[in-house]
């Protein structure tokens, strides 16, 4: 299938598809991450991914776009929600030279951004090593990704 929009759904009980995130889920607040669960998996899913990338960021690696908030994979396909700072699972690193969850922070004055956050399904539940980039995350999951869909949630600072 590769990188194709699905019929999977992807909720936070923090903000609405187009709606800001709250505060608490930035790196002015406490920068914790935002709860989700998600339905209609495609038939055979083994396995998910759950990224954050900002395309409104600033160019910060040439050859790429945008800014990467979060990576996190190797989410067992039984798997239908994850809760408000989750610990579990594989983490990746953002493109704040860390792993884990690092909430929205775009420039002041830089106008409204938009985080899009993707749940891919995967149909294999081959581990993944810790620490991948969100660019060699998409190289490894690639041929494994049989649906996909996002949440997209906004911020900006004055």
């Amino acid at each position: 299938m590769g990188f194709a929009l699905s019929d999977m759904q992807l909720t936070s009980s923090a903000f609405v598809n187009g709606g800001g995130i709250p505060q608490k889920h930035t790196g002015e607040g406490e920068d914790v991450s935002p709860a989700f669960s998600w339905s209609d998996a495609p038939q055979g899913t083994k396995s998910f991914a759950l990224i954050c990338h900002d395309p409104d960021a600033p160019l910060i690696t040439p050859g790429k776009y945008g800014f990467v908030h979060w990576v996190l994979y190797n989410i067992p396909a039984d798997v239908t929600s994850i809760p408000e700072a989750v610990s579990q699972y594989t983490t990746g690193h953002s493109d704040f030279g860390k792993p884990g969850y690092g909430g929205p922070m775009p420039p002041n004055g830089h106008g409204v951004h938009h985080y899009f956050f993707w749940l891919l399904a995967l149909n294999t539940d081959s581990p993944l090593p810790g620490g991948l980039t969100l660019w060699k995350l998409l190289e490894q999951v690639e041929s494994s990704c049989i649906g996909m869909n996002r949440l997209v949630g906004t911020y900006q600072r004055d």
